[in-house]
């Protein structure tokens, strides 16, 4: 089974709350679709990404396919077939949350704090997850100094991330 890390934006987006076009949206469910029939989810020990999932998005599971997600990231969160748990080492700096699993790399300096932790998340997965984006443009606008760190994205929406 292919691991993901989800960032935020995409079940925001399948939900329709942003600024996705249809497009986007239909692709934002299709991402999901994937991830929770044959897919393996990768989350932070300390629940960092789920309490941000459930910041924008209804545990219930409706009405939308991104509060589904979330529902469903809920219900597996302790199978350890279809959740792995990575731990991260938190470290602060200039006040803000960063990560050791993060990679220390100038060009990654400006690279936005919250989304630190999905990066820092899928570096640190024994399981090499792709990080699936939708909206935020700081995935693309940082992509060449992600890849060469490692990381694997996928945007699902390259029409909204254009640097």
């Amino acid at each position: 089974m292919e691991a993901f890390v989800v960032d935020t934006n995409v079940p925001i987006g399948a939900n329709g709350k942003s600024h996705a076009d249809p497009a986007c949206v239909i692709a934002c469910i299709d991402g999901l679709s994937a991830v929770c029939s044959e897919g393996v989810i990768v989350l932070d020990d300390a629940m960092r990404i789920l309490k941000e999932y459930m910041d924008h998005m209804s545990l219930s599971g409706e009405p939308g396919a991104g509060d589904a997600f979330v529902k469903w990231v809920w219900n597996v969160q302790a199978d350890e077939k279809r959740c792995e748990q990575v731990v991260l080492t938190p470290r602060y700096e200039d006040g803000a949350e960063n990560f050791a699993e993060f990679p220390d790399d100038p060009d990654l300096a400006d690279f936005d704090r919250n989304d630190r932790k999905f990066a820092a998340v899928a570096l640190a997965s024994l399981k090499t997850p792709t990080v699936l984006n939708a909206l935020d443009s700081d995935w693309a606008e940082s992509y060449d100094a992600l890849v060469r760190n490692g990381l694997t994205i996928r945007f699902l929406c390259p029409q909204h991330v254009r640097p």
